[in-house]
Parts: structure tokens; sequence; C-alpha cells
């Protein structure tokens, strides 16, 4: 599992890290939703783990591991709706990262089921990912530039507490380097599966 504020880096880390890459923010519910959590004034509430479909992403890990492939859906963030699906395979890859702002979240969870092996927090700068995450989102045309500006700002704010939270729910944070270093040690130490040959006893969520 690997978490962290939003613009931290993850995205960038699990694709150096040469492993398939389960997208945990695909899970996010849409926006018509009735469970979605609001702000005041009726905004939906895009930074509360009630705005991720928790049981979805658990499903989509346990599938992965047992059978090596498993069903995810697309989800565009501008329009906050899923747009389609896609297939995810692993390939005979032993390994996999669980990517996304709210994997802590199930890191327990999976740790029950068995298929955890680690759970990391990327952490940074928080002005740094303040810049990266605004960047991000205003390529991406995500939401309005005003709101992407006092949301990113209240991040920063808070990103401290958004770290000791992802900690308190299990996750090791360190930066990218050290991130790096424990994902390479866990392959150096997980053997080579042929295609096909993925089970929940021999593939993890990493």
């Amino acid at each position: 599992m690997l978490t962290g504020p939003s613009g931290s880096g993850k995205s960038r880390l699990a694709a150096r890290a040469g492993l398939p890459v389960l997208r945990l923010d695909d899970f996010y519910k849409e926006h018509d939703d009735p469970t979605l959590p609001r702000l005041p004034g009726g905004a939906a509430d895009w930074d509360s783990p009630g705005s991720w479909d928790a049981d979805a992403a658990v499903e989509a890990v346990r599938t992965l591991c047992a059978y090596g492939r498993t069903t995810v859906p697309r989800y565009d963030i501008s329009a906050s709706a899923r747009t389609g699906e896609d297939t995810l395979a692993l390939g005979g890859a032993p390994l996999f990262v669980a990517e996304g702002i709210f994997a802590a979240d199930i890191a327990e969870r999976c740790a029950g089921l068995g298929l955890l092996a680690d759970a990391i927090c990327l952490r940074g700068r928080p002005f740094t990912t303040f810049r990266r995450r605004l960047l991000r989102d205003v390529r991406e045309s995500r939401k309005s530039v005003p709101f992407l500006v006092r949301r990113g700002w209240a991040l920063m704010r808070s990103e401290g507490a958004i770290v000791a939270r992802h900690r308190a729910l299990g996750a090791y944070a360190c930066g990218r380097d050290e991130a790096l270093d424990r994902i390479a040690e866990l392959r150096a130490h997980e053997p080579e599966r042929g295609p096909g040959r993925e089970r929940a006893a021999d593939t993890g969520a990493r």
C-alpha cells in the first residue's frame, strides 16, 4: 500500500517501482451518490475517506491477489464520475503497488486477509506538495482554479495531520528514496512467478 497527501508524488513513485499499479483513487464515489459526505454549503467533501468506496477497493485487492487480474473503474475527477472500466492484470508479477490517498484506510483489512506486505506513507515538504498538486490539478482541469487554490492551501496547512493519520492507521512515513528502498527490498525477497500462477498466498499488495 502506498499512501500520502494528494500531490506528494505517489503516482510517480509507483511508476518508478517497476511493479503493476492498482490506482485506488479510481474508487471514488460518484457525485450523485447519496452517501457522499458534504461540506457546509453542499459541496462534496472529496478529502473525506467517506467519499471513497473502501469495500470495492478491498475486493479489487483481494481479487487481484487471488487470480492475478481484476476489473477496476475508470474515474474522471473533473466530472466526479466513473466513465468506464479497465482490466488490470499482474502478468505473473508476485507483487503490486496499491496507490491512493486513502490506501491506509484499508491497510488493516488487507493485512487481516493476509495480503499486505507493507504500507508506506510518502511525505515531503508541504509547500512542494502544494505546488506540485496545484500544477497537476490545473493541467488536468480537475476543478475550477479558485477551488483548487483554496483546497490546496487548506491541505498544505493540514499536511502534518494527514501524515499523522496515515501513521496511526499503520503506514510507515518516509521520503521518496527510502520508500523506493523499502519496495526494492520487498522485491529482492520475492521469487518470480510464471503467468497465471498468482494466488492469495503468493501475491501481496505493496
